[in-house]
């Protein structure tokens, strides 16, 4: 849970408890008030109620975003507006600006996952107990194997990762939706491995009973997580841009796992609803993004199938940006 300090803070809280109350998780939307509270502290905001030139300036700062994120940032504003407007503070809602998906999924080359990799397992800690990259070589690992969005992963616990039987149980999904996650035989090695040695931490430690903790015991937060992606990254000579996250793991491991597919001979077609169902998405459209991605990245590769399998589903914004 994030402190918010600005004038609008107990709203803030007031509003996300209510949609946690409803079943909505508000992981991104609470991100997104943190800036905004941010925003408002910063302009000297003072008097309760948000003004169309508050708004305004609201959208300006994000001009330089996505325009389905900025547009995301907009309803939320808007959200918040009129949950001040319920509670007898006047405040103005928005027109929302056109939408328009212009997000392209970054993938990863076999070529830079292996050097992302090497990255982890080489990098040595100079002091501290507070640091993560104890586990983070099998973490990264786990994100590109099974797609797990990163949440996912750093919420499991000790208990959902079952190693004799190599399946995994998600409970905190984006969705709300529980899934069981099957994994291969080689990542099975890695995640005993980094048992082995999680297990050798001293006793005296008061271990988080997540599976992923660092070495201090603790549980890995996302923003520490996404922090020490950016630093392998440049370590492992990948340029930094956007899209280039630890969520681009889950679109390589769908745009890879597809691919391996149609170079199988299997029916792609057959196939979406597995994928979809595995990646814990709402709606296949979401996954039939990545066939687009496939035919675009492997000219010629579904040469061999109903070209009309590809645009099955409607060319909409279904992929995840995040």
């Amino acid at each position: 849970m994030r402190n918010f300090i600005g004038i609008y803070a107990p709203y803030i809280d007031q509003y996300l408890d209510y949609k946690r109350q409803l079943g909505f998780k508000q992981e991104t939307e609470e991100f997104i008030f943190a800036v905004f509270d941010r925003f408002t502290v910063e302009r000297g905001e003072t008097k309760l109620g948000i003004t169309a030139e508050l708004s305004e300036s609201w959208m300006q700062a994000g001009i330089n975003l996505s325009s389905s994120y900025n547009f995301h940032r907009a309803v939320l504003i808007n959200k918040l507006a009129s949950f001040l407007n319920e509670q007898g503070i006047r405040s103005y809602v928005m027109r929302l600006p056109r939408y328009k998906s212009d997000f392209t999924p970054y993938i990863f080359s076999k070529d830079e996952l292996q050097r992302l990799f090497e990255a982890a397992d080489n990098f040595r800690i100079q002091k501290g107990l507070k640091q993560i990259i104890f586990a983070v070589p099998a973490l990264l690992r786990l994100l590109f194997a099974t797609g797990l969005r990163g949440g996912e992963a750093l919420a499991l616990s000790v208990t959902d990762v079952n190693l004799d039987d190599r399946i995994i149980l998600v409970r905190d999904s984006k969705n709300g939706q529980e899934r069981v996650i099957p994994f291969s035989d080689s990542l099975a090695i890695v995640l005993r491995q980094y048992t082995f040695y999680k297990n050798k931490l001293p006793s005296s430690l008061k271990k988080d009973d997540r599976f992923f903790i660092a070495l201090d015991g603790k549980k890995i937060s996302h923003d520490c997580f996404g922090r020490w992606f950016s630093r392998l990254l440049s370590i492992a000579g990948i340029p930094k841009g956007r899209g280039i996250t630890p969520h681009a793991l889950r679109h390589s491991f769908s745009v890879h796992s597809l691919a391996m597919m149609a170079e199988n001979g299997m029916d792609i077609y057959c196939c979406l609803p597995v994928l979809s169902t595995y990646l814990g998405h709402q709606a296949i459209e979401s996954t039939n993004h990545y066939v687009r991605l496939v035919s675009a990245m492997y000219p010629g590769l579904l040469r061999d199938i109903d070209r009309i399998c590809i645009n099955v589903f409607p060319n909409i914004s279904g992929h995840e940006t995040y």
